[in-house]
């Protein structure tokens, strides 16, 4: 299975690594200079730990397509390939003769997969988008963060890697109706349309009349108590989300006959009252440590557990036996440590262990597999159309 990756930055590469992970031939064609996320910091040379976060186990091949013998190339590429991922702005393809329904005209076995900010459609299709942009759009920013505190994003790139999943799944489901169809298709997925897919729980309060969601901390808008609470040196996270776990929490800290106090005698009730369920949790939690709580709540079988900063997270035997944190070798980077697949399969495991490639690294095999003699590719580098 062949990919050309045309993107860049995050959510499009993202996408195209777990296809690699999973055992895909990817061909990640860079511009002269490569992907920006090459002078990210940490950079020795072109190579940088950004982008080897999200290009593990692809080709790299540099092809300047503002020329058009570039874009001949892509073209000869193209025929070989099943899938190609594109996250540039809409319209930029089409100006290069490389949009899907130019390319399926020739190709119409090639799944075509667009990730851009707003998607190819719709009155903000051409605008820009990051996800910085894409969490306020879609709403995440407006509950995200303490009650009347300003707007804060989600600490991880949400909508980015949001959308590159639902890439993912798309170029998935599109391979298995190839199948039968013998055809391939279009799929289109943006980061606002993620943060808005992601929006579940948010979505289902304003549908079903519940107002306009706010920002609530860490506490959870559907149950309670589900939040974190402070210790006398830290903070811990409790999730008891049914009745026969709050009745266990309440045992847990010494307060069985909570369970019976008529704001907190149903998960609804307790949604309403939550502060005031959560102020008589913490003033019983703050009396003493983290750990001790985390041993009497794990004694009562409470779900809960610490918060972590990434240096606890990556020393974690647990993250470390799930195979989370994988070592890998770089030519100019030298020894790193990487995030392992969180896909566990039986028979065909996603293989998290390659390295990214170095800037233009297999052009010429690349090349020399689609059909140019090296006289031709010798041109092309002294062109400055491939290097």
């Amino acid at each position: 299975m062949r990919v050309l990756d045309l993107t860049q930055v995050m959510a499009g590469p993202f996408s195209t690594m777990l296809l690699a992970d999973l055992g895909a031939d990817v061909i990640k064609v860079e511009p002269p200079g490569g992907d920006s996320t090459r002078q990210m910091p940490g950079a020795v040379g072109t190579d940088t730990p950004a982008f080897t976060a999200v290009n593990r186990g692809k080709r790299s091949v540099v092809v300047d397509l503002k020329s058009a013998a570039g874009r001949d190339i892509l073209r000869r590429l193209a025929r070989e390939t099943d899938i190609l991922v594109e996250n540039y702005r809409p319209g930029v393809m089409a100006s290069l003769g490389l949009d899907y329904d130019t390319l399926s005209a020739e190709l119409p076995r090639l799944i075509y997969a667009s990730i851009s900010g707003y998607g190819q459609t719709g009155p903000s299709s051409r605008k820009g988008g990051f996800d910085l942009v894409a969490q306020g759009v879609s709403g995440i920013m407006s509950v995200t963060g303490e009650p009347g505190r300003p707007p804060a994003k989600a600490g991880i790139p949400i909508t980015d890697l949001g959308a590159g999943l639902f890439a993912v799944i798309g170029i998935l489901a599109a391979l298995e109706a190839r199948h039968r169809s013998g055809t391939g298709q279009h799929v289109d997925t943006s980061l606002v349309d993620a943060g808005v897919a992601l929006s579940v729980w948010e979505a289902t309060q304003y549908f079903s009349g519940g107002g306009i969601p706010a920002a609530l901390g860490s506490a959870h808008r559907m149950n309670a108590p589900y939040q974190a609470f402070r210790c006398a040196d830290g903070y811990i996270t409790i999730g008891a989300a049914n009745e026969r776990t709050f009745r266990r929490l309440c045992t847990a800290l010494g307060h069985p006959e909570w369970a019976a106090v008529p704001e907190f005698a149903d998960n609804a009730s307790r949604v309403r009252h939550h502060e005031a369920l959560a102020s008589r949790i913490e003033a019983v939690t703050v009396a003493k440590s983290y750990a001790h709580w985390l041993a009497v709540l794990d004694e009562h079988d409470v779900p809960c557990g610490p918060i972590n900063d990434y240096a606890h997270v990556f020393a974690d035997p647990h993250v470390l036996a799930r195979g989370m944190v994988v070592n890998v070798e770089h030519p100019t980077l030298g020894p790193m440590r990487s995030l392992g697949s969180p896909i566990k399969m039986s028979a065909t495991p996603p293989d998290a262990t390659r390295r990214a490639p170095l800037l233009g690294e297999h052009t010429d095999h690349v090349l020399a597999q689609a059909g140019f003699d090296e006289a031709t590719i010798a041109e092309l580098r002294r062109e400055g159309i491939v290097q």
